[in-house]
């Protein structure tokens, strides 16, 4: 049986900021629909993505800016930020992991590194990804009263 993962509802305090948030980094829209005023979903889908976002109204019971964690995939990370930047996104400097975990932490000591992780020999590659920005990561930076997570969206 094919299994796949398509949409992720993410919790935001600001349905309309939430939605020019995304809409300015180039997501498509897939859905904006209203019912009265306890029920409104956006969906929003990202360039190449089988998986969407969905946000809104009387959709969910979490707390806005507690979705963490969730990666967005590129090719070429160094890419991925310039544009992010230049679309007006705060987002930290690209870093790879030191230590196992530190990507799950935000902390001088956590073991990150700043810039990409050094290649490695071919022979210590995964089959499945040879490239060296696989493991690098970058993270949005929340701003006080930003409808989103406090990582990348």
């Amino acid at each position: 049986m094919d299994e796949k993962l398509e949409v992720i509802v993410i919790p935001v305090a600001d349905v309309d900021r939430a939605k020019e948030f995304y809409a300015r980094l180039g997501w498509r829209q897939d859905a904006d629909r209203a019912v009265g005023d306890n029920f409104h979903i956006v969906q929003l889908t990202p360039p190449g993505s089988a998986c969407s976002i969905q946000f809104g109204t009387g959709i969910t019971s979490a707390v806005p800016g507690s979705v963490q964690d969730l990666y967005l995939i590129v090719s070429d990370i160094e890419a991925a930020r310039a544009e992010l930047v230049a679309r007006g996104v705060e987002v930290s400097e690209v870093f790879h992991e030191g230590a196992p975990g530190a990507r799950f932490h935000d902390d001088a000591a956590s073991g990150r590194v700043s810039g990409l992780r050094p290649r490695m020999p071919a022979t210590a590659r995964s089959s499945r990804s040879a490239t060296p920005t696989a493991t690098a990561g970058c993270s949005r930076r929340s701003r006080p009263g930003f409808p989103g997570a406090s990582t990348l969206p």
